[in-house]
């Protein structure tokens, strides 16, 4: 079980989990040499608990899948999923059909649906090592939170340096961005929770996030800022007026932003933007 500590002057939550230790590492970073096998993988289904959802063809717990959700064997929280975005281990939302990531994304809706009376969903994606994932075939996770709990995210941004405007959400650099070429998706739709999102959005969001990562990587390939392996972060605000962010991990964070809080941007959100607009 996992406990919740306050910090009675700051109101911050520290989570102890002590079972997160015995997670297994099975991504070699730039070295390309994993230290365990993944077991995400197709014809792996036996080592993984009972799946929670499959979308795609095959009984349960076999093969056959195209997305697939399971509990995790090492939860931060008492209530913990992983979501296993397709049976190959070197494409992720940046490389797969469209259409696979769509159901990516329904598999998010449908969880964050099923919780959604339990806590505050926190869905969340670590790609690379620099961003904190431990297992390199590419998949998001799903935490429960208890309502009470005073969760340290943003609200959304205000609209500027907007990239590209869709027909259901608008793709911007906030000018608060924290980190180096930072993006947000946010829906037009106002005072709705993701799983309020309907297939035509989720379709549009689909393609901004996968346009978006591919325009990632290509800048990251051209600036050469840092000499991790691409890298980044994506979440989806869980409360009422919901946006998905992309935080790409091209610097480290170290002593100065520990110490104060603080975060430093080695680029303007404004040239960011002009980055990526006619890309999304």
């Amino acid at each position: 079980m996992a406990r919740y500590v306050p910090d009675i002057l700051t109101h911050r939550w520290v989570i102890i989990s002590p079972q997160r230790l015995k997670r297994p590492v099975s991504n070699g970073g730039n070295s390309g040499k994993n230290m365990h096998p993944s077991v995400f993988c197709e014809g792996s289904e036996d080592k993984t608990p009972p799946e929670i959802l499959r979308l795609g063809g095959g009984e349960p717990n076999k093969p056959g899948w195209k997305v697939r959700v399971f509990p995790n064997k090492y939860p931060i929280t008492d209530f913990h999923e992983v979501i296993v975005h397709s049976p190959y281990c070197d494409k992720d939302v940046e490389k797969l059909p469209l259409k696979h990531v769509e159901l990516v994304l329904r598999a998010y809706r449908e969880r964050f649906t099923f919780y959604k009376e339990t806590g505050q969903v926190l869905i969340f994606c670590n790609h690379g090592r620099h961003a904190g994932s431990s297992v390199e075939h590419p998949h998001s996770q799903l935490v429960v939170l208890p309502f009470q709990i005073n969760l340290d995210t943003l609200a959304r941004e205000p609209f500027n340096n907007i990239v590209s405007e869709k027909k259901f959400f608008y793709a911007y650099c906030p000018d608060f961005s924290q980190w180096p070429y930072e993006l947000w998706i946010v829906p037009k739709r106002e005072h709705t929770m993701f799983h309020n999102i309907t297939d035509e959005e989720l379709a549009e969001l689909a393609m901004l996030l996968q346009r978006s990562l591919v325009r990632l990587e290509e800048i990251y390939k051209k600036q050469h800022i840092d000499e991790f392996e691409f890298g980044y972060n994506y979440y989806i605000y869980p409360k009422k007026d919901w946006y998905l962010r992309i935080i790409p991990r091209f610097v480290h964070r170290a002593g100065f932003e520990l110490g104060t809080g603080l975060s430093v941007n080695i680029v303007d959100p404004a040239d960011a933007a002009e980055e990526f607009k006619g890309k999304l």
